[in-house]
């Protein structure tokens, strides 16, 4: 028998109004009513090469919600879209066409021109990623994208409903590979003013510090407190992730995020339970878990009444969105131009009653 949600499914519309953010920059304050978010992760992993052009274009022509994918900086100081902050071996080939043996020097120190040098348009078949990553089309040719190149891309499909969740990655561990909190805030809001974006993005990352930067940054920003409680890679336990808070000071994960001036929570899908998802609607938190690849998941998490969820895959959660009646995010239906068209459902359900989120920041 199906669960049915505890809470209701939130309509996307938001209500904004002007700030100025201590940068002196333009952005929006929003009070949201939210439509459930699909999120593509690194645009579709599952399907085309992660955080790049092609990879975007390809969310965009199944229908998301948002896009969501990483930047980091180049030694110029400019946002480039990478989940690591190393050029990944398994993914990359250099100039000549060969794989990358090894990590290699961090994106802060290499060039714009030799990181356009890099091919990350197939994984290397050889990578235990590309076992995990069977489906995904190969686009050889494809480059790692700058952010302002990403927002000129669906600005040009005319994609204007989506939205932009942008993860700051850095690294606690390795502080030789991240620039400090503060300037990668700012970098990277240059790049969203400037292009006129900051009505439609929000920033996320693992390392706290970097939120706690966008507090004071970027008031207006709606700020995603990534979170993991994995054997393997916790963010939570020792406050080294998290601008020291430790998960043993608090009640639970959503307490604890509450405490750091969060509103919005996007922990790991395993972390999340019936239980935590409860305690953080008490806290007034939205919370989107990350990254939910099997429909069976989605289902269970969709029922318990989440506000998105993030996939590399989504083409099958719009699957199941439509077998539970939600309304779907616009597909952009490439011409043969330079431009595109926004393709709806043919049959769009009725919408879900319309519920208030928390004011983001």
């Amino acid at each position: 028998m199906t669960t049915q949600p505890p809470f209701t499914v939130q309509r996307l519309s938001w209500l904004r109004w002007s700030c100025t953010t201590a940068l002196g920059l333009s952005v929006w304050c929003a009070g949201a009513a939210l439509a459930f978010d699909a999120q593509g992760h690194r645009g579709a992993r599952g399907l085309a090469p992660e955080n790049t052009l092609a990879g975007i274009e390809q969310a965009l022509s199944i229908g998301v919600t948002t896009l969501e994918f990483d930047v980091v900086l180049s030694a110029e100081g400019v946002p480039v879209v990478s989940h690591d902050t190393t050029p990944n071996p398994d993914i990359t080939r250099d100039a000549s066409g060969k794989w990358l043996q090894s990590r290699g020097k961090p994106f802060n120190q290499l060039s714009l021109e030799q990181i356009a040098s890099l091919d990350v348009g197939r994984i290397n078949p050889s990578s235990r990623y590309a076992r995990d990553f069977q489906n995904q089309a190969p686009q050889d040719g494809e480059r790692i994208p700058t952010l302002a190149s990403l927002f000129e891309r669906v600005k040009r499909l005319g994609a204007g409903h989506v939205r932009f969740n942008i993860e700051l990655k850095m690294d606690p561990r390795r502080l030789n590979e991240s620039p400090e909190p503060d300037a990668f805030v700012r970098a990277v809001m240059a790049v969203i003013n400037s292009h006129g974006m900051g009505s439609r993005t929000t920033l996320q990352s693992f390392d706290w510090r970097v939120l706690k930067a966008g507090q004071t940054l970027a008031p207006g920003m709606p700020l995603s407190f990534l979170s993991a409680q994995l054997p393997r890679f916790n963010t939570l336990a020792d406050g080294e992730w998290t601008s020291g808070l430790k998960l043993a000071d608090f009640t639970d994960a959503p307490t604890m995020v509450a405490a750091a001036g969060g509103k919005l929570w996007s922990p790991h899908f395993n972390d999340l339970s019936q239980t935590t998802l409860t305690r953080a609607r008490a806290l007034n938190l939205r919370v989107i878990p990350w990254t939910v690849n099997e429909t069976s998941d989605m289902a269970r998490l969709i029922d318990w009444g989440v506000d998105g969820l993030i996939t590399d895959y989504p083409d099958r959660l719009r699957t199941v969105m439509q077998e539970r009646g939600m309304v779907l995010p616009p597909s952009v239906v490439a011409t043969n131009s330079s431009t595109a068209r926004l393709a709806l459902p043919a049959q769009r359900p009725e919408p879900v009653p319309f519920g208030v989120a928390p004011d983001l920041r």
